[in-house]
């Protein structure tokens, strides 16, 4: 008996339980109690497929749970999840490996002229662990009422045609490794909804098939950067000199080096996270150009620079993980080409699979919340029109301030991704006013040119993986298609080296029997890099049946 067995029809069903998804759920359920929700994720237990920084704008948030479970800043769970709000933001350039220059002054000017740079101020923002937020949030979710399953793959979503809803397909369960139905075999059920909102994260399998297949349009490609995050428990010493509320970002070195180069998009970031735990980071541009460039490896230069180093030398490293970021903005929205609505009909598409990150702050996660919000508005006032749902959420979106915000930013990103990060930085404050600009698909940036700084030893992907905790059943059908071994040998080999061995994040691609494979599946922490940087193309992430990461604090 499967879990959705009893619930085979019913009024809303998110899929994807992450802030956006649950946001949106509790909302609507608040609004709308007589209504059946439901929200559904791959992810074994809440929070485990989670990653971000984070530092979060606590408005909307804030605004969620006043509606949702009065009384909320008493409790265990605000302090825990809510309670450090930076008071010391910092921004850095490191100048090589060596030295760095504080540009905090030229971030207060920038927001005194209403320049791009003047937006990435966190004072009074929170630093969260959005594994923990999430897992808060599905609480407060079942308290109002709301259905949250968790461990259930979505294969495909089919929109619901005018007075008709929208159906979703679950993955199937207990086949082998070539397909068959195991003694276990459990079909996925068909689940018809009369409102479904989309809200996976970032490069969600079952929003982007729905993109290809309606199809939906982008003014332009999306453009994803890769984000690699550990958790170090350093001394008591080091984390009271780092500071108990503090945020710091870097630009330049190891990733751009202006007119010597390196030149890619990206930075590295510290947060505090209590208990002596400092949050480390490196936040890289996917439209990288080298072939044997890792975003890890990145990360183990920065941490080497003494602006890092003297605040977690010898600290133990206790978690860590891998996602991409969606920073195309609001050109890169995914739009029904006859009513321009993000989504289409009854089906409608928040947070990180739209990409709603704001690029002129690096930050996202308040406008995913805003999102689900705005969803859930909605489909409230569509309860007669289903059908008129999207089109409705989305002139919510462009009317408020997530609207505004982002048409702000708009180019920003495109702006950097065409003319490279030294001139493109140069020009990105005044982006909303330039020529719109197309970018390219970042797998096509990849040339066969070396990165100039390859760190000795190489990362360790072997523990990264084991931190991340990551699972797979190890005889479930593989979820990480080569789709044409022959392009792999012919051209991809000669050509760039098989790239893939090198940039995933869990080493889940190498050599078997001389040739490339994706031998270690039951790696993957689902950051979905191989899909959009392997050079030609090739390869495809398909929802597993189960497992995955197993963040509890990232």
């Amino acid at each position: 008996m499967s879990a959705t067995a009893d619930m085979d029809r019913v009024d809303a069903l998110v899929v994807g339980a992450g802030p956006a998804g649950l946001a949106a759920a509790i909302a609507l359920k608040k609004k709308r109690p007589e209504l059946s929700v439901c929200v559904v994720d791959k992810a074994g237990e809440l929070g485990q497929h989670n990653l971000s920084g984070a530092v979060l704008e606590a408005g909307p948030l804030e605004g969620l749970l006043d509606l949702a479970a009065p009384g909320w800043r008493d409790t265990a769970p605000a302090s825990e999840v809510l309670g450090r709000r930076v008071e010391q933001d910092d921004l850095l350039m490191f100048l090589g490996g060596r030295h760095s220059l504080s540009l905090n002054l030229l971030v207060e000017l920038g927001g005194r002229l209403g320049l791009s740079l003047g937006a990435m101020r966190h004072k009074g923002d929170a630093i969260v662990s959005i594994s923990k937020l999430t897992r808060w949030l599905g609480s407060v979710a079942g308290s109002v009422g709301v259905e949250v399953l968790t461990g259930f793959g979505v294969e495909r979503v089919t929109p619901g045609q005018p007075g008709e809803p929208g159906l979703v397909k679950f993955v199937d369960q207990g086949r082998d490794r070539e397909g068959r139905e195991q003694l276990n075999f459990l079909a996925g059920d068909t689940v018809a909804a009369r409102f479904v909102i989309l809200a996976e994260g970032c490069d969600g399998a079952v929003t982007e098939e729905l993109v290809r297949t309606l199809p939906l349009q982008r003014a332009t490609p999306q453009v994803f950067s890769v984000g690699i995050k550990e958790v170090i428990h350093v001394s008591s010493q080091q984390y009271k000199g780092f500071g108990d509320k503090r945020v710091v970002h870097s630009l330049g070195y190891p990733l751009w080096t202006p007119l010597l180069g390196p030149s890619m998009f990206g930075g590295g970031l510290m947060y505090s996270y209590g208990q002596d735990q400092i949050a480390v980071g490196m936040i890289v541009g996917a439209d990288w150009i080298y072939r044997d460039f890792n975003p890890e490896d990145a990360l183990a230069l920065w941490k080497r620079h003494p602006a890092v180093q003297r605040y977690i030398a010898g600290g133990q490293t206790v978690a860590a993980g891998a996602k991409m970021i969606p920073e195309g903005g609001c050109r890169a929205w995914p739009r029904d080409p006859a009513t321009g609505s993000i989504g289409r009909g009854n089906v409608l598409i928040v947070g990180d699979s739209a990409g709603f990150v704001d690029m002129h702050s690096i930050k996202g996660l308040h406008n995913g919340v805003l999102s689900g919000l705005l969803a859930a508005e909605a489909v409230a006032s569509c309860l007669e029109r289903p059908n008129d749902a999207a089109a409705e959420y989305t002139r919510g979106v462009e009317e408020s301030v997530v609207g505004a915000r982002l048409r702000a930013a708009s180019n920003f990103r495109q702006i950097i991704a065409r003319l490279g990060p030294t001139l493109g930085a140069a020009l990105s404050p005044w982006a909303r006013w330039l020529p719109a600009l197309i970018t390219e698909p970042d797998y096509e940036a990849m040339t066969s040119r070396t990165y100039p700084g390859k760190p000795e030893p190489a990362f360790d992907k072997d523990a990264f993986t084991a931190l991340a905790e990551s699972w797979h059943r190890e005889d479930q059908p593989g979820h990480l298609e080569i789709i044409d071994p022959e392009i792999c040998r012919n051209i991809c080999r000669p050509k760039f080296d098989q790239p893939c061995r090198i940039f995933c994040p869990a080493g889940v691609y190498d050599h078997v029997q001389g040739e490339v494979k994706a031998a270690n599946p039951s790696n993957c922490v689902h950051c979905k890099t191989c899909q959009r940087k392997c050079p030609l193309d090739n390869i495809r992430w398909h929802v597993p049946e189960g497992g995955g990461p197993r963040y509890k604090m990232m």
